[in-house]
């Protein structure tokens, strides 16, 4: 298969409305053509492409960010001798100053699949600059390395943050290219845009279910997103930010696992066993233990669950991590119903409200798990709602 980036380097055609045009990238260490060569590097090789500037997301243009919450600068590129701004630093919007510097802006960006990955949010924010000020923006597709499943409770309005660009779920089962023309739908943007698609693109097809597994190489679009394993339990485990349990950070297997000194792993997953057993589905659970380098709990040995999605216990259609977490989370509730498990810490540029509630764009999610009265199916009856919401509304914006 083909991504974005490969058909604009292929077919002089595409490329020809960018002839006299100054043209930007944005682009993260994902952003790689089929060689492994980064698309900036790539797309300047051209001559039929004059590069005038650049922008990096979150984590940077190259990858210079190993944590969350952690800026990156504006810098000159050595090679190009073009500016490459930060749109996760002094600003996350881009500056009349920084849009003055191109007529057009390709987009190229590796998503997970997730409503929390900030590079959703970054899209929306150019979609919204480019059309406050007549810019023209090209998205160069990529496929959602999680898939097609919608899962998880719709961001509520009010909710909207660096981590929640919109009123979708938690798994969207959308592609960069589709969430533009969801933004420009949804904000009603008058923004000259177009997608570059994917040819070939087949996100049913095992093993991959989303993406070219065996085909194409596997680029960490953000430090701790090293596998596609880790994308499939993305959308679940990326809730642990919002608590005192470590996700993995300091690991080899970051947001995959889950845990803490002071819980018990093996009783947690027989209480989510005996709670709700069909959230488990498509899985396997396995009791382990971890001593993270560091971020939470460094230098001290985890009691730990791991998400196991990597051989023949997946079943893409089953499996329902955000579900699961959630689980996980009222097991523990129940098990030690004084655990300090909700973290409170600024989160994302945000300082008044609760991290677990900012991810979840909601405090449904907490409220349910606090409330030692709620059970899976109270949980489940709200969620089902959204979901299927969102599974008739995308309908119309799906490219593939």
């Amino acid at each position: 298969m083909k991504f974005g980036i490969d058909r604009l380097l292929e077919d002089a055609a595409l490329r020809r409305p960018l002839a006299g045009k100054r043209v930007a990238l944005l682009a993260h260490p994902a952003s790689v053509t089929q060689d492994l060569t980064h698309s900036l590097d790539a797309l300047a090789s051209l001559a039929d492409i004059s590069f005038s500037a650049a922008f990096g997301p979150q984590h940077g243009l190259r990858g210079d960010k190993q944590d969350n919450m952690i800026e990156s600068i504006d810098f000159i590129d050595p090679a190009l001798g073009i500016p490459v701004f930060s749109l996760y630093g002094e600003v996350r919007l881009p500056t009349d100053a920084m849009m003055d510097t191109f007529d057009v802006l390709l987009v190229d960006l590796q998503d997970l699949g997730c409503r929390i990955y900030t590079f959703i949010t970054t899209l929306r924010y150019v979609l919204e600059a480019a059309a406050a000020r007549q810019k023209t923006v090209w998205i160069l597709d990529r496929p959602n390395p999680a898939g097609r499943p919608v899962e998880g409770l719709a961001l509520r309005q009010g909710w909207e943050s660096f981590v929640g660009a919109g009123p979708m779920p938690m798994r969207h089962g959308l592609t960069m290219g589709e969430l533009a023309h969801w933004f420009i739908n949804k904000l009603a943007l008058d923004v000259d845009c177009q997608v570059i698609t994917m040819e070939g693109w087949q996100p049913e097809v095992a093993p991959g279910y989303g993406w070219p597994l065996g085909e194409r190489a596997w680029i960490n679009p953000s430090p701790n997103a090293p596998n596609l394993w880790m994308t499939r339990c993305y959308a679940g485990t990326v809730m642990l930010e919002g608590t005192t349990l470590s996700e993995g950070r300091g690991t080899t297997r970051p947001l995959e696992l889950f845990g803490a000194p002071d819980i018990a792993a093996k009783a947690l997953i027989k209480t989510m066993r005996d709670l709700a057993p069909q959230w488990l589905a498509g899985c396997r659970l396995r009791e382990c233990w971890f001593e993270p380098t560091f971020h939470k709990h460094a230098g001290k040995l985890c009691a730990g669950v791991q998400i196991h999605v990597e051989d023949t216990a997946y079943h893409h259609a089953a499996f329902r991590p955000w579900r699961l977490q959630a689980l996980a989370f009222k097991g523990l509730r129940l098990q030690q119903p004084d655990y300090p498990l909700w973290r409170d810490f600024p989160y994302e540029y945000e300082h008044d409200r609760l991290a677990i509630d900012v991810i979840n764009g909601s405090t449904l999610l907490r409220e349910w798990v606090d409330d030692v009265q709620a059970m899976p199916e109270d949980l489940e009856a709200i969620t089902c709602v959204d979901e299927r919401a969102w599974q008739e509304e995308r309908v119309a914006f799906l490219l593939y």
